[in-house]
Parts: C-alpha cells; sequence; structure tokens
C-alpha cells in the first residue's frame, strides 16, 4: 500500500519494522532534555517546581510520541521523512535549551516551538497518509491545532495563567489521546484507521527508557566526581549505581522483553499502545525523579534529611515502581504482588526515614527494589 502511495513515504506492507538510526539519533536530543528537567528540579526542589517539571515533562514527552507514532507509520528512509524527523529534533532541543527557564522569561520560547510542532507534524501526517487513513491525521490535527491554542496563550501569559493553560494543554493532549481522539464526524482512531507495527514502536519505548536510565548513570556519575572520595560518598554512589541496575532488571523481567509480542497479539493494538505509553512515562518520570535523589545522597549523604529530600527519594521509585506495575497490567493482565507490597513499603518508610541520613534512604530504596527482583526470580523457579 505505501509504494502506491506518492513518494512512497508510507512502509511496505508486512515489512519488518526495526528501529532506524535516525530515530536513534532523535532520541539523542532527549537525552539533554531529561538532564535538563532533573537540573530543573534540583535548582527548584518544591511543590511548585514538582509541578512545573512534571507539566515540562508532560511536554516533553508528547513530542517524542508524535515522532515515534510517525515513524511508526512513515518510512524513515526516505528524505522527506528525514527532514521532519530532524526538524523535529533541532526544535526539540530548542526546548530542552529554554526548559529550566520555561516558566519564565523564555516561556514564549518553548510554548511556541511546542504549538508549532503540534501544528506542522499533523498536517505532515495529512499529506503523507493515504486517503483511508487521512482521516486519523484530521483528527489528530483537530485536537493538536486547539492544545496549540493552549500552549501558545500560556506562553504569553506569566504566573499562576501560565500554568493554568500549560496544565490544561497537558491534559487535553493526554486526554484525547487515551480517548482515541474522538471527533465529530470522524468518531475515534481505530486499529484499521492505524495499522501499528508492534515490534518498532515496543521498540522505540524500550530504548527510550534505556536513555533515561542512561542519563540517570551519567547525572550520578557526574556528581560523584565533583564531589570529595570519602567513605559515605562511595557507598552514595554505590547504591546509586545499584538502584539503576535494579530498575533496568525490573523493567526487562518480564513484560519490557515481551512488550512487543504482547502488541503483536492484541485483538486491538491501538487499544494496548495507550497503557504502554502510560507506563512508560511514569517510568520515566520516576527515573528523572531517582536521578534528582543520586545527586543528593552523593552530595550530603549524612546530612540531616528534609522533607523534600525524602519525597524525591523515595517517590521516584514509587513512580518507577507504579508505572511498571501498569506495564505490567497491560502486557499480563495481572500485576504480581511484589509491586503493590513494594510501593506499600515505600510508603510506610516516608516517616522514619525522615529522621535518618540521606546514604540510609537510598540503601532502604535499594533493598525495597532488589526485594522485588527477588520475588521474581522465584516467580519464575
Amino acid at each position: 500500500m505505501g509504494d502506491e502511495q506518492p513518494g512512497g513515504l508510507l512502509r511496505a506492507p508486512r515489512e519488518r519494522q526495526p528501529v532506524a538510526l535516525l530515530e536513534l539519533f532523535f532520541d539523542l536530543a532527549f537525552v539533554f532534555a531529561l538532564t535538563q528537567l532533573s537540573r530543573n528540579l534540583v535548582e527548584d526542589l518544591t511543590w511548585a517546581g514538582a509541578y512545573q517539571t512534571g507539566v515540562l515533562l508532560l511536554a516533553v514527552w508528547w513530542v517524542w510520541t508524535l515522532t515515534a507514532w510517525l515513524t511508526n507509520r512513515l518510512d524513515p528512509r526516505h528524505l522527506t521523512v528525514q527532514v521532519v524527523v530532524l526538524g523535529t529534533m533541532i526544535a526539540s532541543l530548542v526546548m530542552a535549551a529554554v526548559l529550566t527557564d520555561a516558566f519564565d522569561e523564555h516561556g514564549i520560547v518553548f510554548a511556541s516551538v511546542s504549538a508549532v510542532l503540534h501544528v506542522a507534524v499533523m498536517l505532515f501526517l495529512i499529506v503523507a497518509l493515504p486517503h483511508p487513513e487521512r482521516r486519523t491525521g484530521w483528527r489528530l490535527l483537530l485536537w493538536s491545532s486547539g492544545t496549540a491554542a493552549l500552549w501558545f496563550a500560556g506562553g504569553v501569559t506569566v504566573g499562576t495563567a501560565r500554568s493554568l493553560l500549560w496544565t490544561l494543554a497537558a491534559a487535553v493532549d493526554y486526554a484525547a489521546f487515551t480517548l482515541r481522539f474522538p471527533t465529530p464526524r470522524l468518531g475515534r482512531v481505530t486499529a484499521s484507521d492505524w495499522p501499528v507495527a508492534a515490534e518498532h514502536l515496543a521498540e522505540r519505548h524500550r530504548q527510550l527508557l534505556i536513555i533515561a536510565l542512561g542519563e540517570m548513570i551519567t547525572v550520578t556519575g557526574l556528581t560523584f566526581t565533583q564531589t570529595e572520595f570519602t567513605a559515605e560518598r562511595i557507598g552514595a554512589f554505590a547504591a546509586s549505581i545499584l538502584t539503576s541496575i535494579l530498575f533496568w532488571r525490573i523493567y526487562v523481567y518480564r513484560a519490557g522483553e515481551l512488550l512487543a509480542k504482547a502488541i503483536a497479539a492484541a485483538s486491538d493494538p491501538v487499544r494496548l499502545t495507550r497503557p504502554m505509553a502510560h507506563a512508560h512515562l511514569a517510568m520515566v518520570a520516576g527515573i528523572v525523579v531517582t536521578a534528582v535523589g543520586d545527586e543528593l545522597v552523593i552530595t550530603h549523604p549524612l546530612d540531616h534529611s528534609h522533607l523534600a529530600w525524602v519525597a524525591v527519594l523515595l517517590g521516584g521509585p514509587a513512580l518507577f515502581v507504579l508505572g511498571r506495575a501498569r506495564l505490567q497490567r497491560a502486557v499480563f493482565s495481572r500485576v504480581p504482588p511484589s509491586l503493590p507490597i513494594a510501593l506499600l513499603a515505600l510508603l510506610l518508610l516516608s516517616a522514619p526515614l525522615l529522621f535518618a541520613p540521606p546514604l540510609l534512604t537510598a540503601i532502604a530504596v535499594a533493598a525495597v527494589l532488589a526485594a522485588i527482583v527477588l520475588s521474581d526470580a522465584s516467580d519464575r523457579r
């Protein structure tokens, strides 16, 4: 079907769709974006700062999602698609560059780029898709035009108005995605409207999660090299690296490695991709927050803990486990007891760890995550 279209932009029918090097190159922009998100939270470790960082993460994640779905249907080996992907990458780098000041003086730049991407990518899809699938492009364009206006309006306002408008824009983006972009006369997106390449889409999400873990390790390593190599800081560094390894192990076994098969076997692949995307968003958010916690525990391993520090040190792993439970539910239609038990353990530990140094909190988190891994190994046997 794709070969019959002008320019041949669609992938060939039933063609195996490995992730292209262009897509991996595109993901490098998000290493920078995730680093900026961590930096933004470190510099404003308050509830307001956490809220703003969450809104910015949603904006950045949305751009990545649009591109992942675009290359899931269009062939990145074609020059036109490459130009669009590289243009989106450059725009993403601009958003990341001004991210730490997005709620201040650079808000109009961040919002303008986000608004343009919302509309431009959808217009390209309408032109590139064949006629039966073009309805999906119109659905997405109608919704994206509305949220683009909200992003831009937030950029030209300040203070509370900007926060409210951008929160509404992000909420509409993700609600529309969850509800399959319902549109008058066009209905909702169905499996026939948008054929899903399961292996490709699963691999894209897996790679982004690994990139997030790479950003976490980078932050941990750089922080460690900028401090004195004392025994307590070496212990904090070891606990942080162990946490990243446990994150990887928990993700991979087994929902992460079977994700492509689950999408391919689903009667409605489009329906399964929604919880998959939400699960990865929660896990990436957890990794970003945990990277901030790693920086704190390495810099202040034996200092007196603050409420914000404990919230970050326990909240990041809790977000990751919550996302992993969501993925488990999507792939296997069940959640093993180890995941909710781990969430409960992290919650119960929050009160006593307020009176413990950050290093002890990091060790406790690693112990909870290790218990999940041991439980998984026991279930496998």
